[in-house]
């Protein structure tokens, strides 16, 4: 098995995330993973950093959020053993699906799973995502997990935007954050 040359996610972010300044709109400041995800060695300490945070929430099934929390979340699923739930922006699968509505930064958008094929009752299901900003695509997750029968045990993302409140929106789940402060990482 190959060495990894980064000692944590911390440092695989620090090395390989790119910021670009005024996008997707003036003022905001972008925080691209895709350099990350482009690096195996940091790949590999992102995908393992979660992998831990998520069996220690007690994951049964791991949902990952449309886009690049479905790169991340499926990852982790297959270094658990575990399956994953592929939760998509409306229009994205086919019927019957049950949709839940939510507010964006800028604007409102709408989140989907199958109604059909996936069996969440009694399900702990720990959501994987890139960054948590305002909560609103986080919260929406949980209540379509829920709606479905399941229980969201936690979060696990490897941003947070700071000052846009998504923590407070959360609740008492835990919450994991791999380029966070230390309490933000710990369960």
């Amino acid at each position: 098995m190959k060495t990894n040359k980064y000692a944590s996610a911390r440092d695989a972010l620090a090395d390989k995330m790119r910021f670009v300044q005024d996008f997707p709109e003036k003022g905001v400041l972008f925080e691209d993973l895709t350099p990350v995800l482009a690096d195996g060695d940091a790949l590999q300490i992102v995908v393992d950093e979660l992998s831990v945070a998520c069996q220690e929430m007690g994951a049964d099934i791991i949902g990952g959020l449309d886009a690049r929390g479905f790169l991340l979340g499926s990852a982790v699923a297959y270094n658990l053993g575990l399956g994953v739930l592929a939760i998509r922006k409306k229009g994205k699968l086919p019927p019957p699906v049950i949709t839940q509505e939510y507010e964006l930064e800028y604007g409102t958008a709408a989140l989907e799973i199958p109604a059909d094929g996936s069996d969440l009752h009694g399900k702990k299901v720990v959501l994987v995502d890139d960054v948590l900003a305002t909560g609103g695509t986080l919260v929406a997750a949980t209540d379509l997990i829920e709606r479905a029968g399941g229980s969201v045990t936690g979060y696990v993302v490897v941003l947070e935007v700071d000052g846009l409140g998504g923590r407070a929106r959360l609740g008492d789940a835990p919450l994991v954050v791999l380029n966070g402060d230390s309490a933000a990482a710990s369960l």
